[in-house]
C-alpha cells in the first residue's frame, strides 16, 4: 500500500528556513517521481517543486526559484524541500504528491490528469514575525 508522510512544517521568521520531508513507502523508491505543492487560504493550489523518477530533472516555480531547493535520500526513501530565505507569502499548508514512473518522464508541477494519484496529509508553514 502506498503511503506518503510529512514532516517539518512549523513557524519560522521572515528571512528564515526550513526543510520539509516526504517520505515514501509502498513503492520501488527507483521509479517514484515527487512533487510539491502548497495552498494559502483564498488562493488555488500551486506546484513549487518537483523531482522526477530517477533524479533526471528537477524544477522549480518562478516564485521560489533561488531559494528552495530539492533533493532525494534514496536509502530512507524520502525527499526533501530545503526552504530557505522564507517570506510571508510562502505561508501556506504544502503537500507532498508521489507518481510511481517507470518511463523515467520529465517531472511536472501541475497534476494534469492526475498526474501525482498519492497525496501527503499536509503540513503547515507559516512566515511571521
Amino acid at each position: 500500500q502506498v503511503h506518503l508522510v510529512e514532516s517539518g512544517g512549523g513557524l519560522v521568521q521572515p528571512g528564515g528556513s526550513l526543510r520539509l520531508s516526504c517520505e515514501a513507502s509502498g513503492f520501488t523508491a527507483d521509479y517514484v517521481g515527487i512533487a510539491w505543492f502548497r495552498q494559502a487560504p483564498g488562493k488555488e493550489r500551486e506546484g513549487v517543486s518537483c523531482i522526477s523518477s530517477g533524479d533526471i530533472t528537477t524544477e522549480f516555480a518562478n516564485s521560489v526559484k533561488g531559494r528552495f531547493a530539492i533533493s532525494r535520500d534514496l536509502a530512507k526513501d524520502t525527499v526533501y524541500l530545503q526552504m530557505n530565505s522564507l517570506k510571508p507569502e510562502d505561508t501556506a499548508v504544502y503537500f507532498c504528491a508521489a507518481t510511481y514512473d517507470q518511463d523515467l518522464e520529465p517531472c511536472t508541477l501541475e497534476d494534469h490528469k492526475g498526474r501525482y494519484p498519492y497525496w501527503s496529509q499536509g503540513t503547515q508553514v507559516t512566515v511571521s514575525s
